[in-house]
């Protein structure tokens, strides 16, 4: 009897680990597939520019009467923006060249920059100390004698800006337009700031004349 309880112990003790393995393989979760990521989509690729741009026609005065923006300065000195007009010229390089002027510190600056245009009509490119840096810049829409609403964005952050061709351009309907362009793009209206129409800058310190890149 005790050769029969000798054969029949190992036997019992396989059925009980695989019995064991059973339960434990089937209390165990399947592993769950993760869905693909999708592709990361910035919102400036999803702004289609003006429809056949003539950069010739976008030459001259631009006057910036509001920014729609979640930049830190803008955020924190909003209220406190000075007046800011710029001035394009187009470069024989197949360049814009751009003269932004505007007071600091009761002083008048001029930040000079240019813009290169792409293979894309209507987009164009800043480019910065490092690719990432680069600025993206699209004219979103334009009316060359009377408006023009150019997107930038550095770093994923995006900035809209509504120019005119003179400082009493802001009407109603295309204030409102504007509201809703930026309000698509999650700048509602805490994120508005307009920008004063008088006491521009006309002649301009010369020490104060510098290269750089906008962040707002």
């Amino acid at each position: 009897m005790a050769g029969v309880w000798r054969c029949m112990l190992p036997v019992v003790v396989l059925m009980c680990v695989c019995l064991w393995a059973s339960t434990e393989a089937k209390s165990r979760p399947r592993p769950q597939i993760r869905p693909p990521k999708k592709p990361k989509v910035d919102p400036i690729d999803l702004t289609p520019p003006a429809q056949n741009i003539d950069t010739q026609q976008m030459t001259g005065t631009w006057y910036l009467l509001i920014t729609a923006s979640k930049c830190s300065y803008l955020m924190t000195h909003g209220t406190k923006v000075e007046p800011t007009v710029m001035t394009l010229t187009h470069s024989p390089d197949q360049t814009l060249s751009v003269s932004t002027k505007t007071r600091r510190n009761h002083q008048c600056w001029e930040i000079l920059q240019v813009y290169n245009l792409t293979p894309t009509p209507g987009k164009l490119k800043l480019k910065g100390a490092r690719t990432e840096l680069d600025t993206e810049i699209v004219i979103g829409e334009i009316v060359y004698n009377s408006y023009v609403i150019i997107y930038y964005q550095k770093r994923g952050k995006l900035t809209i800006k509504l120019y005119g061709r003179s400082v009493d351009n802001l009407s109603e309907p295309m204030l409102t337009k504007f509201e809703q362009l930026a309000e698509k793009q999650g700048l509602g209206l805490a994120y508005l700031f307009p920008f004063p129409t008088y006491s521009h800058c006309g002649a301009v310190d010369q020490n104060h004349v510098i290269n750089c890149v906008p962040t707002c």
